[in-house]
């Protein structure tokens, strides 16, 4: 692999101090985790531990005026190297986000939406005098009220099984995988970044990160085949992004990373059948797919995590591979042979079949991956994500 330097970029500095030095009009989309100013002696839980949530004299709270002034100043030095349809997203908490909903809106930015990132494993509340915190909350806003800002519409609907994505985002915070090379105290999950760099931007894009940490957003962009500039003022920390950029030259690691941001619970679940090519194209004809049931050659087992199937992919010899959505996903038939025949078709192998019913207009596709087709018979695949394919 061709070394990263040229399309991953790292900063040691203050972000108010480079970025005057980045070309107007030139990054795609902004990520910014700016301080929260929340470590004021509160305790946490981490590994099933109390520990203090202090994170370092960067997230040391100050006054409200104090707050408000750093905010409004990166971000007003940020506006101006968005390009016009550019769209920046800020995470944050009640003690920091409401101040910075106020400075967008003060210098210009169209607020366009405020994700909650709801974490699937929070740590627990110990004073028992509070409801648990087990969300963050993330601002996206574009760079000018009138301007048309970029969003990959129906990406996002693909991978939320072809229905428009909310506004809350359930997904977990940051696993063992995440730290191979050491960890940032308010490190975002690759899951997170992932997804909102394929909402904001097209591949080969840019994106900037003023307040970079550990430079998970310049994992997830590089993943992506986007371009990336990081800022990070902490040392400490902007080392650490240097080896997490040289891991990326391992192949490797490249790809355990991808698979383990695609295995959420979520994933779609594709039942890929190989099939003569008569009786392939007299199932999309009738919208059926019918098999076996049981363990043997050719057959359908009905295993949990069957009620995430969604799609159909029929091919024969690995060729002319369509995809079908499933009239209702999750759902199957047991039919006998009888019902079948008088559809036109011939079972020869069993009394007693799985018929699952999709609406016969092949889905357009891009490509077909190897895994969904390198094996000649019936079998489960998982579908992360179906940007993959679509």
């Amino acid at each position: 692999m061709n070394d990263l330097t040229s399309y991953f970029t790292l900063h040691h500095a203050d972000c108010v101090d480079v970025l005057p030095q980045i070309p107007d009009n030139s990054i795609d989309t902004i990520f910014a985790d700016p301080p929260y100013f929340l470590s004021n002696g509160g305790i946490s839980v981490q590994s099933g531990k109390q520990v203090c949530v202090d994170k370092g004299d960067w997230d040391k709270g100050g006054t409200p005026e104090h707050i408000y002034n750093f905010n409004r100043r990166w971000l007003e030095l940020c506006r101006p190297k968005l390009k016009d349809n550019g769209t920046i997203w800020i995470s944050g908490t009640y003690h920091n986000i409401f101040t910075v909903q106020r400075c967008l809106q003060e210098l210009g930015y169209k607020i366009l939406n405020i994700i909650t990132w709801q974490k699937t494993d929070p740590p627990p509340n110990l004073s028992c005098r509070y409801f648990n915190f087990s969300t963050e909350l993330i601002i996206w806003a574009r760079k000018s009220e009138k301007v048309p800002h970029k969003f990959n519409y129906e990406v996002m609907k693909h991978l939320n099984g072809d229905k428009q994505m909310t506004d809350v985002w359930r997904l977990p915070a940051v696993g063992k995988w995440e730290k191979t090379c050491g960890k940032h105290p308010t490190q975002k999950p690759l899951r997170l970044l992932y997804r909102i760099i394929l909402a904001s931007t097209d591949e080969d894009g840019t994106i900037l990160d003023p307040f970079a940490g550990s430079s998970t957003t310049g994992i997830a962009a590089n993943l992506l085949g986007r371009n990336y500039i990081g800022i990070e003022k902490e040392k400490e920390f902007y080392d650490l992004s240097i080896a997490r950029r040289n891991e990326l030259q391992d192949s490797e690691k490249r790809q355990k990373l991808l698979d383990n941001i695609r295995k959420t619970e979520n994933c779609a679940t594709v039942l890929v059948n190989h099939a003569r090519k008569e009786l392939r194209e007299l199932m999309i004809e009738k919208g059926l797919c019918y098999l076996r049931a049981g363990d043997s050659k050719g057959s359908l087992q009905v295993t949990p995590g069957f009620e995430r199937m969604k799609y159909v992919l029929l091919h024969t010899n690995g060729d002319h591979c369509q995809m079908f959505k499933l009239k209702k996903e999750g759902t199957f038939q047991i039919w006998t042979k009888e019902n079948l025949e008088k559809y036109g078709f011939s079972p020869e192998h069993s009394t007693h079949y799985i018929v699952l019913h999709f609406d016969n207009k092949p889905l357009e596709i891009m490509k077909t991956p190897q895994s969904l087709k390198q094996r000649l018979n019936t079998y489960k695949a998982r579908l992360y994500p179906l940007t993959d394919i679509c």
